[in-house]
């Protein structure tokens, strides 16, 4: 089946279920091609920031085949894995789940579904956006506020983390030419007077 149709079947929570779909193979710890799969997420959240009706995906991606044993083998997984949100989620909290609440949401699953595309662990960032759709399909504002929590404190980490390493390769920098002027000279520092 092609992504077209699936979409085509889809109600008006399409977007909510296609990120869904999408985001569950992404929760298995260092998942090949993760990266890959973060370009079409990042692109349905951005069209619901800016609140379209119905999602679009690029030709190359509306013209995927999927399998109809990957589907079952996703749906099997959330059946195992997910059934506990089944009995969890129910509307409440709605207007963290919708209109400006819907979008705002968006815009988190779009800062985690870059976060997807970096060459490191998916999973965090793939239970933001689990939990962030689960929220829009099913107006509940609890889980909206929990994946928006999630993906804040992941992106607040990778925010300290680079920061972290800029500045101690500055303090790296520093110490070298201090004590060490030569190695850092070879380095590409300036030579020692």
């Amino acid at each position: 089946m092609s992504v077209a149709k699936i979409i085509d079947r889809l109600d008006e929570r399409a977007f909510g279920l296609m990120i869904l779909l999408l985001t569950i193979p992404c929760l298995a710890p260092g998942l090949p091609g993760a990266q890959i799969i973060a370009v079409p997420i990042f692109l349905l959240a951005v069209q619901m920031v800016f609140g379209r009706n119905e999602p679009w995906l690029p030709g190359v991606f509306m013209r995927a085949r999927i399998k109809k044993s990957w589907i079952a083998s996703v749906a099997a997984f959330a059946d195992k894995r997910l059934n506990w949100t089944g009995r969890l989620a129910r509307p409440r909290w709605q207007a963290l789940a919708s209109g400006l609440g819907e979008r705002i949401a968006a815009l988190f699953m779009a800062l985690a579904a870059i976060t997807l595309m970096l060459p490191i662990t998916n999973t965090i960032p793939s239970l933001a956006l689990l939990l962030l759709a689960l929220g829009i399909i099913e107006r509940d504002g609890v889980f909206t506020a929990l994946g928006a929590l999630v993906a804040t404190a992941w992106l607040s980490a990778l925010a300290a983390l680079i920061a972290g390493v800029l500045m101690g390769s500055g303090v790296v920098a520093n110490f070298l030419a201090e004590h060490a002027p030569w190695l850092a000279f070879g380095l590409g520092a300036e030579p020692p007077t």
